[in-house]
């Protein structure tokens, strides 16, 4: 009997695997002389400047609906991908965003359609994010040719505004080369997260769309698809509308799954992979262009026998303030940290970071949303390496969301060995915790096809968000790290074969 060859997707993941016996062979430096620019420039179009909408306060523009409306757009932006900072850097500058990036390189752009508003007519713009403003490179209106690459999604019908986001490849494989992949989708993911807070903000809701006609979208947006490919489709609901409250919809759609592939040399994989996941506008017997209905099991996928439970129940939400001032701050003022300095993390501390991240139904009473979008959080498990938690043993736990416990499944302090997983950082070494995204792929690959790739990475980047934002406000440390020994994480900690690790967040004191 022939053997059964991996998916194109279970492939691109051995292959971008780390190994302690060969990663010397892939740090052979960095030429800087061709960094590739994090931003996009267009030498015609028109130009809507928001800084100035910025500065004014709601309460001022209660008579003036107009610059209200502005206001909202702007925040949003800003809040979802504006630059927060200028950093000096050798001679020049780098701009730091509201979003994390790995290596601060940025491979998202952000693009908004309109279909046509009293205010902003209709066409594409592009977010730049450097002066804080939408330039309209494009102005006729594409929305009903929108509605189509997105299989008529029922999001599309009544809003007016839609956020595409894409990624410029060669930002992130400059660095990371064919494993960019997955930090491009992470990174898209931390974009996401903040969407959704900073739309919560302003009065939108946001409905992700992650299954789409690539080469359509990519079509509507102009892109060089050489460099350039869209990853998720964002139509925004506004809530000061009536007109526009809409259902929770489905988010994804299963893509082929290709098993007969060449032989593909380094470097070259990224791309072709990415073409391996894309959707085509017309169906195939190998795609499905009806979004997935997903399910929704009652209980959490592991319940290890005889092992510790530990309630994360909280009665103290996250508090962010009225109308959300605090979310605003912290996601303006966030800092991924370079390090920690070894001490504990309380256990009511590490219960919050938690509530807040995979229970949204608490925080109704401040205005978030209660059910937001991802592409299948279903098929993410979480795991967590405690060194240093107050009233709490050290070792590795999965965190069962639906019953709110941590189940124990290995007794140790990791610390060092979450030095070397994490390829030497001190940030694993020196962490309270280190928390693990991981999935059975080749589970999801049979439901979605090799598309799912994208859909694990950017729902794990997307909670990594969430994390991120609740350590800042609560004055705790926090780094995500997208690179770390593949396999050796799960024998080390005792996590399922089954399940792939796709990212870590690290989380402590900060030094």
């Amino acid at each position: 009997m022939p053997e059964l060859r991996l998916s194109i997707a279970q492939h691109y993941h051995e292959r971008t695997k780390y190994d302690p016996q060969t990663i010397a062979a892939k740090n052979q430096g960095l030429d800087w002389s061709k960094q590739p620019v994090p931003f996009k420039e267009y030498k015609i179009g028109s130009s809507f400047d928001l800084k100035s909408y910025l500065q004014e306060q709601p309460e001022a523009l209660l008579d003036r609906p107009d610059e209200l409306w502005w206001r909202r757009l702007s925040r949003l932006l800003h809040c979802s991908y504006g630059v927060t900072a200028r950093m000096p850097s050798m001679g020049s500058a780098v701009y730091l965003r509201a979003a994390p990036s790995a290596g601060g390189l940025y491979p998202a752009e952000v693009y908004l359609v309109s279909r046509g508003t009293r205010l902003l007519p209709p066409g594409l713009y592009n977010y730049q994010s450097r002066n804080h403003s939408l330039m309209h490179y494009w102005e006729s209106d594409v929305w009903q040719s929108l509605q189509q690459a997105c299989f008529q999604h029922e999001a599309l019908e009544k809003t007016e505004l839609a956020i595409i986001v894409t990624a410029v490849f060669y930002r992130s494989a400059w660095r990371y080369e064919d494993r960019a992949y997955r930090r491009i989708f992470l990174d898209t993911g931390h974009l996401l997260g903040n969407i959704e807070l900073a739309s919560a903000m302003n009065d939108y809701r946001p409905h992700l769309i992650a299954g789409f006609a690539d080469e359509a979208v990519n079509e509507i947006l102009y892109l060089d698809t050489s460099q350039e490919g869209t990853t998720a489709v964002i139509p925004l609901a506004d809530l000061l509308d009536s007109n526009q409250h809409l259902p929770v919809s489905k988010t994804s759609l299963s893509s082929a799954t290709e098993t007969d592939y060449p032989k593909i040399p380094d470097g070259e994989l990224l791309t072709y992979f990415h073409q391996a996941t894309c959707i085509p506008e017309s169906k195939t017997d190998k795609t499905d262009s009806s979004f997935v209905k997903k399910e929704n099991p009652s209980e959490d996928k592991y319940n290890f026998p005889f092992c510790q439970k530990i309630s994360t129940a909280t009665t103290q939400p996250i508090n962010w303030s009225t109308k959300l001032t605090g979310l605003e701050n912290t996601i303006l003022k966030r800092r991924s940290t370079r390090a920690y300095s070894g001490d504990n993390l309380k256990l009511d501390e590490l219960k919050a970071l938690l509530d807040f991240t995979y229970q949204p139904q608490n925080y109704t009473a401040q205005n978030l949303d209660i059910s937001p979008d991802y592409c299948d959080l279903n098929l993410i498990e979480t795991f967590i390496a405690v060194s240093g938690v107050e009233g709490l043993e050290s070792g590795c736990y999965y965190y069962a969301p639906k019953a709110q416990e941590l189940r124990q499944i290995r007794f140790k302090n990791f610390r060092r060995e979450l030095h070397f997983l994490c390829l030497g950082q001190n940030l694993g070494r020196d962490a309270a915790v280190a928390l693990f995204h991981t999935a059975d792929l080749k589970t999801a690959v049979s439901l979605y096809g090799d598309r799912v790739y994208r859909y694990l990475h950017m729902d794990a980047g997307h909670l990594g968000q969430k994390l991120n934002l609740a350590a800042i406000h609560l004055n705790l440390g926090v780094s995500g790290i997208g690179g770390f020994f593949d396999d050796q994480v799960n024998e080390v900690l005792g996590i399922p074969g089954d399940e792939v690790v796709l990212y870590i967040t690290t989380l402590g004191r900060p030094r």
